[in-house]
């Protein structure tokens, strides 16, 4: 299988936001044929040479190496009308390989995959995680790695978490209250345990790079707001993901949105709860999902969607200045649609949409994801296709 097994509408780039260095160089020029390869399917030499930019020695010598990889094949000749030697077709090899993913926002269970580097999911696993934090947290999750890797029918070109908390580029978790984890090198610990690269990255930005990468995403801009045991979000801007100068954009959940006086709107919520964070009245303590089950818990359904309805309402008022800041054209929501897809999205856009302006308000959009529970998963995959590939 080659890269045109991934429908083009369902593949974009990110665009890198570092500077290339001249030491760099080749891994750069690497990068952007296995980026055009996986993005617009099989091309001859000369395709490549012209799409990139650099020189047809350059690309053969590149495609060469990349053929004694295994990364890459020759596909044959494309037939041509015109007058001269047919071109050879090169395309990735999307079956070679596999990349195990694993997503840590579920609060009751870990969820992982195998999937070809297409995004094609050959195997699943999942485990338990509620009630465990810190080691007994990370020894579940290297047990999870562990048996997806044996269970690939294919070499495992690396391993992608995405996980809750602040996360350094270096898949460093800073802080992620609900496991327990400060200060812990989950990255460097879970290669040294399975031998393999490991590259992890906030939970909601994984979500965000793959409905960015494979879902409907519009490539204007997005967030996604992953709903789980936490509440965090991811944010695309003009193709890069916005990290933030604390490696913390993106932490809505920790935004204080219930207070002593709070009374917004006629429709209180209650006195504020205590956050794992420390805090009290934070997003999360409302919006995740323990704390939505135990608001309608018991309540008859009119209640039970008035109780969803307010809380909505209150993630539209938190989203509003958001939205109207960067001008983002859609927010997407991932996490459990018997909880989010009904009165809870629906106040939220009514919120959203009566705190912005027309020419945001008239166009924005507050839609579930279109990758199901595979959202994150997917994202996990493209962090391992750019650090191990460079393919993003």
């Amino acid at each position: 299988m080659t890269a045109d097994a991934v429908p083009a509408s369902r593949r974009r780039p990110l665009r890198s936001a570092g500077k290339v260095l001249p030491e760099h160089a080749r891994a750069h020029h690497r990068s952007m044929v296995l980026q055009h390869l996986f993005h617009s399917g099989p091309r001859s030499r000369a395709d490549l040479a012209r799409a990139t930019g650099l020189t047809r020695v350059t690309v053969s010598d590149l495609v060469s190496s990349l053929l004694a990889e295994g990364l890459v094949s020759e596909l044959g000749v494309r037939a041509e009308a015109r007058v001269g030697k047919p071109a050879t077709l090169v395309g990735l090899r999307t079956d070679a390989f596999s990349i195990v993913a694993v997503d840590l926002a579920d609060d009751e269970r870990m969820h992982g995959a195998v999937l070809e580097l297409s995004g094609t999911v050959l195997e699943r696993r999942s485990a338990q995680v509620q009630g465990l934090t810190g080691g007994a947290a990370v020894e579940a999750l290297t047990a999870l790695c562990r048996e997806l890797a044996g269970a690939s029918p294919l070499p495992v070109l690396g391993i992608g978490v995405g996980s809750p908390g602040v996360i350094t580029p270096g898949g460093c978790v800073v802080q992620a209250p609900n496991r327990g984890w400060y200060d812990l090198p989950l990255a460097a610990r879970l290669t040294e345990e399975l031998g393999l690269p490991v590259h992890v990255a906030n939970d909601a930005n994984t979500a965000a790079l793959g409905e960015f990468t494979y879902g409907d995403a519009t490539g204007g801009g997005l967030m996604v707001l992953t709903v789980g045991g936490g509440v965090g979000a991811g944010i695309v801007l003009e193709g890069a993901l916005v990290h933030g100068d604390s490696h913390a954009a993106g932490e809505l959940g920790h935004v204080t949105a219930v207070d002593e006086r709070d009374d917004v709107d006629g429709a209180p919520l209650g006195r504020p709860a205590p956050c794992a964070c420390g805090r009290t009245g934070c997003l999360e303590t409302v919006l995740s999902v323990p704390a939505i089950r135990r608001r309608i818990e018991g309540l008859a359904p009119g209640d039970a969607a008035a109780a969803l309805a307010q809380v909505g309402r209150r993630l539209g008022i938190v989203l509003a200045p958001v939205v109207s800041a960067l001008n983002l054209p859609e927010v997407v929501l991932r996490g459990p649609r018997e909880l989010l897809d009904g009165p809870l999205r629906e106040a939220a856009l009514a919120a959203l949409r009566e705190r912005t302006m027309p020419v945001i308000s008239g166009t924005v959009q507050l839609r579930m994801t279109s990758l199901d529970e595979d959202g994150a998963l997917s994202g996990a995959a493209v962090l391992v296709l750019s650090g191990q590939l460079g393919v993003t």
